[in-house]
């Protein structure tokens, strides 16, 4: 396939014009087919730029690649230039990306009050300086997405007055990309931090924080926990949080504690992923039950299921008529074809989008198809095959999968691992 001629690529690829996904992947074969496919995928460059990510060009402002654009030349002068090239009185921003140790102090630019009145997001460093964190504090009072980097030393107390003066702060990533003794200083940023309790919606950390402050936050509607491994986490035991619609993990938590959050929410929860976890069979279980008994309401799930568990999935599918996605991870010899049985046999009426780990084989999805075929013609699936180590789909399965979609039985099939968990194309 890869020995193909000019000529004869040109008229395939011609074909795929309106298949971004396809001709990207086309990019990667060889040279060939990079220099055939690149004319056509950038015929029209901005095709697939929708209104959102436009409009993302022009409002957002990064000055960490404005500095790295300048660091080479080292001359002062170029970077006053370019900061006041973007600010100026014909130009409004709602994003801004502020550099470690920032120090430049954009409230004494004159334009710099019009250009900022509407931020709406920052992304800033806690070692930032007190000039330019000033600058922050005076003109951007209107944040409502934070996304705070926590340094693991020199780190600015004044970042909690910038946290304190925001109106109406509702999503905010915690971040800590190591761990740090200075208990006193991420105290004073939770405490900061739960002045906004009523407020905050939308909350993501990245490490065991020092306090309980999470329990503050009763409107939360989304919690993402990607912390790290060998991590206790005390603060999630005996966390309520009512409201809770969206739960995102990312680690190996005590599963107590999960059921704690996972029963406290009221049946509110629509959106559960739960990611590289390692729980034994028992534990296992007892999430899936927790998850099955107390979200009624349940849309989309992503989990990991074993052999001694898979009845458990049947259970899920039974308790949760409103699941719309489900994105099965198989552990290493994982019975695809119970799997599938179950879902052919158990399957709520909404339930048509399906994710899986890349470990199926041929025969099983074909049955599965079949089955598919006969128990739901009228509701094709959108399917995607996940493979983590970025291995291609063999021929064989592409084969399979494009004979399935010619009979209307598969709607949409990707096997790009660059989506969220629960996007179908």
């Amino acid at each position: 396939m890869s020995k193909l001629n000019r000529d004869v690529l040109y008229l395939i690829f011609k074909e795929l014009h309106n298949d971004k996904y396809t001709l990207h992947s086309c990019l990667l074969v060889n040279k060939t087919w990079c220099e055939v496919a690149i004319p056509i995928l950038w015929r029209n460059p901005w095709k697939y730029l929708n209104y959102s990510k436009g409009k993302f060009l022009l409002d957002h402002l990064n000055l960490n690649a404005i500095k790295e654009l300048v660091k080479r030349s080292e001359m002062l002068i170029i970077y006053n230039e370019i900061i006041r090239l973007f600010i100026n009185i014909n130009t409004k921003f709602t994003h801004l990306y502020i550099p470690q140790k920032f120090d430049y102090q954009l409230h004494l630019i004159p334009e710099a009050k019009h250009c900022f009145s509407n931020i709406e997001f920052i992304r800033c460093y806690t070692n930032i300086n007190d000039s330019g964190l000033a600058g922050l504090i005076e003109i951007c009072k209107s944040v409502k997405e934070l996304e705070l980097i926590i340094n693991k030393n020199d780190n600015n107390y004044g970042v909690t007055k910038l946290i304190e003066t925001q109106k109406s702060l509702f999503n905010v990533h915690y971040i800590i990309f190591r761990s740090t003794d200075n208990v006193l200083f991420h105290t004073a940023l939770e405490t900061s931090l739960i002045k906004h309790a009523n407020t905050i919606q939308h909350f993501k950390i990245t490490n065991q924080p020092c306090t309980y402050f999470l329990s503050s936050f009763i409107n939360l509607k989304s919690l993402e926990l990607d912390g790290y491994f060998g991590v206790t986490w005390y603060c999630l035991k005996n966390l309520s949080l009512p409201f809770l619609q969206i739960l995102k993990v990312n680690n190996d938590y005590p599963v107590t504690f999960l059921e704690g959050i996972i029963e406290s929410t009221s049946g509110y929860l629509s959106e559960i992923a739960i990611n590289r976890i390692n729980y034994d069979d028992l534990n296992s279980k007892i999430l899936i039950q927790a998850i099955y008994t107390k979200c009624p309401k349940l849309k989309y799930l992503k989990s990991e299921f074993k052999n001694n568990n898979i009845l458990e999935l049947e259970k899920l599918l039974i308790n949760c008529q409103y699941l719309d996605g489900l994105f099965i991870i198989g552990i290493s010899g994982f019975d695809w074809y119970k799997c599938f049985e179950i879902l052919i046999r158990s399957s709520p009426i909404n339930l048509f989008k399906f994710k899986f780990n890349y470990s199926t084989h041929i025969g099983c999805l074909k049955l599965f198809f079949d089955d598919w075929k006969i128990k739901c013609p009228d509701r094709p699936m959108k399917l995607q095959l996940i493979d983590e180590k970025r291995r291609p789909i063999s021929e064989a399965n592409e084969n399979l999968i494009e004979t399935y979609k010619a009979e209307g039985i598969i709607k949409k099939f990707s096997n790009h691992l660059y989506n969220e968990d629960f996007e179908w194309l």
